[in-house]
Parts: structure tokens; sequence; C-alpha cells
């Protein structure tokens, strides 16, 4: 028998024996594209729900001083900004969550106010509170405004046009496409749940069929046959990276469908064409290729299947440190970039989802450097397969 025919008969016994076992082929397949899609629209409805809550409703605003600037708290309440008494311990208060945002006016005021200087209005808030960050920005712009009217009509007083304070007139030109735009959050989330499951999607498979035959010592007898154990061991990689792809496959389609049935912009940002899923499926072929074979090379040096899922605890933190990293210190797009590991999945991936063109110079780094870096692991777990004490458990 050829190695490629021994490779197809070990890649559908693999396949075979998953498929009889129901539950973790569901589990396997059907979890993560599932739960990523009901995790992400849930909520972005959530945080919709609470923004469009928080500025559409009127608000209370706990005010020490108000006494001392009627005009300021009259304006603040015809924008729905309320002036309420304030609690005696306004700082227990905000820091146990009972207040969002409160307001101090300084007892200076009247009379830094009729004499034409700055009055002090102080704003009173935790800016480690997430839930106090609308209440907050309301308060802000809503002061910023009173202060530009009132210093408008200070100079119409004086005779003076109040375009005068204002020497720049400062516009932006957003030169960000509208699929750009449409992607930040399929930016911010698909690329790190596109490179685990690709790169863990065939761990189940790939750790029971080393480390699982070898704890029930069925591994022998296949290793005692005449094929070559590089054929055995691309036929445990190749079933491997068909139920990564079909996870993969399965994980896009679940994004497709959550866009099209759900309603509001989270659910409009994760909407994405045919052409695009294709792309960052051949995109991810190479990760598939890295994550078995890096797994099928960890278990075969592993005694036992408890052995092998240890691993899984640093080899889920390996996709993640490139999307932690970018959103600490942001990086150009360069073609080294492209080279390294898991970087080179989310840039490539961020150029799909932006519709930015890739260059062959890219594809060409980073299908050399990862192709590279699977033919490395998979020679390392051949090498690992033609120890003979792989067979021995225990």
């Amino acid at each position: 028998m050829s190695a490629f025919a021994t490779l197809l008969t070990v890649m559908r016994k693999e396949l075979r024996d998953l498929s009889r076992d129901r539950r973790t082929l569901a589990l396997t397949l059907l979890l993560g594209p599932l739960l990523y899609p009901i995790l992400i629209l849930g909520m972005g409805k959530l945080a919709e729900s609470r923004v469009k809550t928080q500025i559409d409703k009127p608000l209370e605003i706990p005010t020490i001083g108000a006494e001392h600037a009627p005009n300021l708290v009259r304006f603040l309440a015809a924008q729905g900004l309320n002036a309420v008494e304030a609690p005696k311990d306004l700082t227990a208060a905000i820091r146990d969550q009972n207040v969002d945002v409160a307001l101090r006016i300084s007892p200076d005021f009247r009379e830094n106010w009729e004499d034409g200087k700055p009055a002090l209005v102080e704003i009173v808030q935790d800016s480690t509170r997430r839930a106090a960050d609308v209440p907050t920005a309301r308060l802000k712009a809503a002061l910023a405004g009173y202060s530009q009217q009132v210093g408008a009509l200070r100079l119409l007083a004086r005779g003076v046009d109040a375009q005068v304070a204002r020497p720049l007139d400062v516009a932006t030109q957003d030169l960000a496409t509208a699929e750009a735009k449409r992607g930040v959050m399929l930016s911010i989330l698909l690329p790190v749940l596109l490179t685990i499951t690709s790169f863990l999607g065939g761990a189940y498979l790939v750790m029971d069929t080393t480390a699982g035959e070898r704890e029930r010592q069925s591994l022998e007898p296949l290793l005692a046959t005449p094929a070559p154990r590089s054929a055995i061991v691309s036929g445990k990689i190749a079933a491997a990276c068909v139920v990564g792809l079909a996870s993969l496959l399965l994980t896009l389609l679940a994004f497709k469908l959550s866009a099209q049935l759900g309603t509001g912009a989270a659910a409009r940002q994760l909407n994405m064409g045919f052409v695009p899923m294709l792309q960052m499926l051949f995109i991810m072929l190479p990760m598939l290729l890295i994550g078995t074979s890096l797994l099928t090379f960890l278990s075969a040096a592993s005694k036992s299947m408890k052995e092998a899922q240890s691993h899984m605890t640093w080899l889920m933190l390996l996709p993640m440190l490139p999307g932690y990293a970018l959103m600490v210190y942001p990086l150009k797009s360069e073609l080294w970039q492209f080279g390294v590991p898991f970087l080179a999945q989310n840039q490539m991936l961020l150029k799909i989802i932006r519709h930015e063109a890739i260059s062959p110079q890219m594809w060409g780094v980073y299908l050399a450097a990862s192709l590279g870096l699977a033919a490395v692991l998979w020679y390392a777990a051949v090498r690992r397969y033609h120890q003979e004490r792989l067979a021995i458990s225990g």
C-alpha cells in the first residue's frame, strides 16, 4: 500500500471513530459556531440598549451648591439633566455605585460669574466605572455647551463678534471606507476567534488519536504495521484538519446567519460576503496544519490523555497574544509581520475584513512562513512517532 493510500485509510479510520461518538462530535463542531454569535450579538444588544436608554431618558444629577448657579441648573434641566440633592457622603455613594456622576458648584460661582471670571464647577465621577460613561459624557457635553453659549453672549454684549474667540474652524475628513467602518466589530473579534478555532479546532481528535490511543494501548498495533510512520502521522493530522476546517466553516456561516437574522448595528457589523469567507478559510488553512502538527507532537510526548490536555492552558493563550499586543501597542502593517505566527493571521484577516488589497509579497511571506513552520512541526511529530517507546503506555 502506498503512503498516500495509508494516509487516506488512517484519516477515514479516525473520522469514522469520531463519528461514532456523536456527542463529542456535536460539541466539537457546533459549540463554537453556536456560542460565539449568540454571545457577541447578545453583548452588542445589551450595549446598544444601555447606551440608548441612558442617552434618551432624563437623568438625576446629584448637585452640591445648586443655589449658587440657578441659571446653569435650569439649562441642565432643559437638557434632561435634573439637579437633585446630593447624598451626605457623596464619595461613598459613587464608590458604592449608588450614584453615577455628580456636580459640585463652587461657593464662589456667583461672584466669579458677575466679575466675568471663570466660575468653577466640578464633575465628580469614578473614571474606572464603564456604567457611568454615558451619564458623564452627557453632563460634560451640556456644561461645554453652556460655557460656549454664555461666552458668545458676553462677547456680543461688548460689541465683539463671538467668532473672534474661535480662531480655528476644525473639520475632519474620515477616509475610512464603508467596508472598514462596518468591519470594526469583526476586526476586534473575528481574528482571535478564527485563529483559536483553526489552531485548536482539531485538538480533541489529535489528542485522542495519539495520547488517548497510547493510554488505551491501541496505538501499538497500528505502529506494528509496515505502514510508514509519516503516512500514519499525516493521516491523523489530515483527519484533525478536516474537523477543524468544518468547525471554521460553521463558525463563519453562523456569523453570516446571525447577521442576516439579527437587528441593530451589532448584527450589521457581523455581516460578510461569501468571497471574504472563502478567503478567510484559505488564510486559516496553514494555521490548521500548524495547530494539529504541534498538538500531535505534544500528544506523542504525553503518556496519558490527561497529560496531553494539560497543554491546552498555554496553547489557548498563544492566538490571543497578538490581539492583546496590538490593542496595547498598535502597529502599522509591515511585511515582516506576515511571517510571524498568529500575528500574520491577524493582519491577513484584518485586511480581508477591511476589504484592503493583499500584495503578492504579503501572500508569499505569509504562505512561506506558515507552511514552513507547519512542515517543521510535522517533521518533529513524525520523528516522535519513530520512537518505539511511543507504543508503551505509562
